[in-house]
């Protein structure tokens, strides 16, 4: 059975895979950090939920990615998951 990462490493090598993949690195990050300071709280999703007057579906939609959370969203998160939010812009490699 072949495995994602070793499919990534192929598709890696076609720049419009690159180019796309790149792109969504944003989205990612944000996904990764959410469910990382759930875990990091100790909360399942259906907790976290509890705490932020919503559902677990919502949660699980920030985690999954499907869809782009407001700034509002991201501050009732880290409020309920014992959080301080921040966010920063870097400077793109290679451009100005």
């Amino acid at each position: 059975m072949t495995k994602i990462k070793d499919l990534h490493k192929a598709w890696s090598k076609d720049p419009a895979y690159r180019a796309e993949y790149d792109a969504l690195e944003a989205e990612f990050t944000v996904m990764a950090a959410i469910a990382k300071a759930r875990r990091r709280a100790g909360l399942s999703q259906a907790e976290l939920a509890r705490r932020m007057n919503t559902t677990q579906s919502t949660v699980a939609r920030l985690e999954s990615g499907r869809g782009q959370p407001s700034t509002r969203t991201l501050l009732r998160f880290a409020k309920a998951t014992g959080h301080r939010l921040k966010i920063s812009f870097e400077p793109v490699k290679g451009k100005g």
